[in-house]
Formats: C-alpha cells, structure tokens, sequence
C-alpha cells in the first residue's frame, strides 16, 4: 500500500518474500529448502504462494530434520547451486551446527578459494509470542564467533529485502536472522530489485546526546525510546550495524566521538553476548577519549526465555527500559 508521502509500503514478512521471489526469478540456481514452506508456506507464511509460482523442483518440502536442511545446502553450494535454507525457529539451528560449523563456514579457507560455499540460511528468533524457551532464543552471537560465517539480523522492511538479495549473490555463507515480531511492521520498500552491502552499518537516527547501538527488534524499540527522550529534550543517535559478523564499525565509533556517551542494546542473554564485542570496539579506539561516561549494555537476563508472558516480557529489554538506561547516562548518573 502506498505511504503518505506516496512511497510504496509493505511488511517485512513481504518484503522476505519479494527479495526471494525476485532472486529465484533472476537466477535459476536460487531454490528454496525446508519444513512446511510449500504448499502450507512456511512456519510464518514467508513462502506462501512461493510453491505455486516455482514449483516443486525450487520450493523443496524437508522431513523434520535440521541437519539434513543445512547439509543440503552446503552440498547444493559445493555444486554450484545457491540454495536458501530455512529453520522455522533458531532454537534448532543447533541440530545443524556441525554442517555449519565444520564444514559451511571452513570449505573456501581449506580449498583454497577453488570451492565456495554461496548458501543463505534463513531463520525466525527472538521472544515475545509465548513460544517459550525452546522456540524464542536468540543466538545469533554464536555466528559471530566462527570465521567464515556472515551473520545478518535486519530491522526493517527495507534492510529485509536489500540485506536477503545481497545475501543470495554472495559467495559465502550467511546466516540470516529474523526477528518474528518485525514480520508484520510496514514500511517502504522499492519494487525494483536491489542490494545493500553486507557489513555496512546505517544510522536509523541522528542525534547529540548518546549513541545507542541496536540490533534486530532492539532499534524499532530505541525508536520508540527516542521519541519518548525528545520529549524531555534528549536527542540520542541509533546505529543498526545490521551485518553483525563482517561489521564494519567506523559510523559506530564516528557517533560515539561525536556524542561522548555509548549504550549498547540486544535482545541475546548479556553474558559473552554481541554486546560485548561492540563495547570492546568502542573502548579500543579512538572514541575511548571522547568518552564522558562508561559504555553500557541493556541485554536479555541470563536466563532460558519463560512461556509466562509477563515474564517473557521481562526477560529482554523493553521501551521503557532504554529509556531508563538512557536516560541515566545523559544525565552524567554513571
């Protein structure tokens, strides 16, 4: 539907769906593998309708098995296909993680570069829809962790579709990360096929007073915070690094130089999360002089996600809990 300013907006489950749609329309080699995403369209409907339009041979239904989803990807890469796998929710990512690990993320370095690995495997995470310890963890830093591995975790409808079409025409491995409660946000998104590099960060929102470092869902809710602290007259600047592993951190540490004061926010459990590494890259550089106060991470608890909803809600930071946080560093309380 169009916007108010006449640009086109779809959601982000949408806009997944037209980055793979236009993909597999572009080169005959893209086909999609996975539990339920034929003819049912998948665990949260990004493949729906996909199966009519392709067909069988491209839209490929699996048995429940993770490790077979991801070793056929990595053999179809090996043989020069481009295939994208999905795993309806991260928590089962690990049933792959040898496949993954050993194999995916380590071919091109141990051959050389004579053989690549050009496969996307696609996967839901996060909390907030009830789904309990089991279905709503975020992982993603364990990505982040293995050389070879590029690790990407949108935040919007527009960064959805560039980010997945970069992510198909690389030569590499990527995990693309998902969060289940961006699926039904708007926002605009050109009909035309194009890519946005993967490692380059983007800054959501200019401002003077602190920079605030968000991944995934965390900036839609810095968003929010942002327009609750203007209201008090604190402007703060949200970076989205949106490629957390290769991450090119130079706009990170410009902002920090420029506002004197870092918050770092992920939904991931705070101990050894993405958090710390962002931290570390703030305080081994340049900004560390720039620094009006010390750097500080709003994380999950270090806790399995509870099926109680309160308590779910309380496990990963909210609005009001960046608000608070940011609030306090601005005001020196640190």
């Amino acid at each position: 539907m169009p916007s108010a300013n006449g640009t086109r907006e779809i959601t982000y489950v949408e806009a997944v769906r037209e980055a793979l749609t236009q993909s597999m329309q572009a080169d005959e080699r893209v086909f999609l593998i996975g539990e339920d995403i034929g003819v049912y369209g998948g665990a949260f409907g990004v493949s729906a309708g996909m199966h009519a339009q392709f067909g069988g041979e491209r839209v490929i239904d699996t048995p429940i098995s993770e490790a077979a989803i991801v070793g056929a990807c990595v053999g179809a890469a090996l043989t020069g296909m481009r295939p994208v796998g999905e795993i309806q929710f991260m928590d089962f990512i690990t049933l792959g993680m040898e496949q993954l690990v050993l194999q995916a993320a380590k071919v091109r370095f141990m051959f050389g570069g004579k053989a690549t690995v050009p496969m996307v495997l696609r996967t839901p995470g996060g909390s907030g829809t009830g789904a309990a310890a089991q279905h709503s963890e975020s992982l993603e830093t364990w990505f982040t962790h293995v050389p070879g591995l590029k690790v990407v975790m949108p935040s919007s409808p527009y960064d959805a579709k560039g980010l997945l079409m970069a992510a198909i025409q690389d030569e590499n491995p990527v995990i693309f990360v998902e969060h289940k409660l961006l699926y039904k946000i708007s926002g605009p998104v050109p009909e035309e096929p194009y890519t946005i590099p993967l490692g380059e960060p983007n800054i959501v929102r200019e401002g003077k007073h602190l920079t605030v470092v968000a991944t995934s869902i965390m900036v839609q809710r810095a968003k929010q915070a942002a327009e609750e602290l203007a209201k008090e007259g604190i402007e703060i600047e949200i970076v989205d690094p949106r490629t957390l592993n290769p991450f090119d951190d130079s706009l990170m540490i410009q902002s920090v130089i420029k506002t004197g004061k870092a918050l770092v926010v992920h939904e991931a459990v705070k101990t050894s999360g993405y958090g710390a590494e962002l931290v570390s890259r703030i305080v081994e550089s340049e900004a560390f002089d720039y620094l009006e106060a010390p750097v500080r991470r709003l994380a999950g608890l270090d806790i399995p996600i509870p099926y109680n909803r309160n308590l779910e809600y309380h496990a990963v930071p909210q609005v009001e809990n960046i608000v608070a946080e940011a609030r306090k560093l601005v005001r020196g309380e640190y």
